[in-house]
């Protein structure tokens, strides 16, 4: 087995991890959501979520994976030798990390078709109407979803072929900062197009009319879609964290950076939509229809244009290669292949799936949901009562003071994990299964 690679200093796991959080998790989906439930209300609950469920789910993950020194699946076979249950959190996070990244790569080829667009200058002089049937186009098609998201998987492999500090790493380093400055840029624009009010309204006025068990279960399952939980990525990061790395700055950290970027694409998306006229809950297709259309307000908008496809298709692939890098894990250290043949072989059934996904949305459909609404909270949960009751305090202080400081409140962060999280996780799981 390859020996285990490790990232080179705080700022490249803070990079990395965010990196694998920022993505079209917060771009593509995050708005579209938001759009579909209401708005303002939707972001108060998300980001409580955010505070008081995924900071402490997301620690945990960071905790487990550096105290096992394994990827997700390994990491509970070592700390829990003699408890073959919580095995099953290993088969759902690297189950998760497969499926997301069956349809994750689809919507990531669209950016590489966005990408070509945008640098021949196709996209500029066009209609709200007119962009809206090109993306209707192209993302109903066979071929050309297929070929990008083909081309999107092969770029991903490579990367995963060299390991994390020389792929993701090195990546995340330079372009999250630069996607960062895009994005701030496209808010500042939007802001200034007429009607950009009514969207900050939109986004920033909750509308608690809006509130209910539904609009709960989608701001829940945003949250652990967002940062990355239940799908091993974290666990299998943090197994690469040196000891001497603080894990609660970390997970606050890229807590901080996920949600800013989230809401930084809410208010350069909803501003124009209104401005625009297109109606806010137009789907995953809003951020291909409405940002060109603020582009093509802008002065050199045509390099903006450029830019920020080129670092939304980075920020995806940077988010494909922690999904991939979870499946790989599994296969070097339980099956003891090595990094080539295990990055070929995850990629290839990976692809499959995702030729699947192009041919018959309704499996596209179904894998988000089903990853979004059942796996992932079902893996928190899990991961919660694993560290709150089973590892417990005492060795959960002695991971979190590794690298020589006192961590405060440490009381509350057990008692979350012990009670509210898992609970709260519950009963939105239950409440997804018509079970209450």
């Amino acid at each position: 087995m390859d020996q285990r690679d490790g990232f080179s200093n705080k700022f490249g796991v803070i990079a990395a991890a965010a990196g694998s959080a920022i993505g079209l998790g917060n771009i593509w989906r995050f708005p579209y959501v938001l759009g579909q439930n209401g708005g303002g209300a939707f972001l108060l609950i998300y980001l409580f979520f955010i505070v008081a469920i995924g900071v402490p789910v997301l620690l945990s993950e960071l905790l487990i994976g550096r105290k096992a020194q394994q990827g997700v699946f390994g990491a509970f076979r070592v700390l829990a030798p003699g408890f073959k249950f919580f095995k099953i959190v290993g088969v759902m996070g690297v189950g998760a990390a497969f499926l997301i990244l069956s349809f994750y790569a689809v919507v990531a080829g669209w950016t590489i078709e966005y990408t070509v667009l945008a640098t021949a200058n196709q996209l500029g002089d066009k209609s709200p109407a007119e962009l809206a049937t090109l993306f209707s186009d192209f993302s109903s098609s066979f071929w050309r979803p297929l070929f990008y998201m083909v081309v999107f998987m092969a770029l991903t492999a490579a990367i995963v072929m060299g390991g994390v500090k020389n792929g993701i790493e090195k990546y995340s380093k330079i372009l999250m900062p630069l996607l960062l400055l895009i994005i701030i840029v496209l808010c500042i624009n939007s802001v200034t197009l007429d009607g950009a009010m009514q969207g900050l309204s939109f986004l920033f006025k909750p509308d608690f009319s809006k509130i209910n068990s539904d609009v709960i279960l989608e701001a829940l399952g945003q949250a652990f879609f967002s940062l990355s939980l239940g799908m091993g990525i974290i666990a299998t990061y943090g197994s690469y964290v040196q000891k001497k790395e603080n894990l609660l700055q970390t997970a606050v950290s890229v807590s901080f950076a996920d949600t800013l970027i989230a809401v930084l694409a809410g208010v350069a998306i909803f501003p124009a939509v209104f401005a625009f006229g297109i109606k806010p809950d137009a789907g995953p297709g809003l951020v291909f229809v409405t940002l060109p259309n603020i582009f093509n307000q802008m002065m050199g908008g045509y390099f903006f244009a450029v830019g920020f496809f080129i670092l939304l298709f980075i920020a995806a692939l940077t988010s494909s290669v922690s999904l991939l890098e979870v499946v790989v894990a599994y296969i070097t250290e339980e099956l003891k292949l090595k990094r080539k043949k295990a990055t070929i072989i995850g990629a290839f059934l990976i692809t499959v799936f995702g030729i699947f996904c192009v041919a018959y949305p309704v499996l596209f459909t179904s894998f988000e949901w089903t990853t979004s609404n059942i796996l992932l909270p079902l893996s928190g949960i899990l991961i919660t009562i694993f560290v709150g009751w089973f590892l417990g305090k005492k060795q959960t202080r002695a991971e979190l003071e590794s690298h020589g400081s006192k961590i405060r409140m440490i009381g509350l962060l057990m008692l979350i994990l012990k009670i509210f999280a898992p609970i709260a996780i519950a009963l939105v799981f239950l409440n997804n299964l018509n079970l209450i």
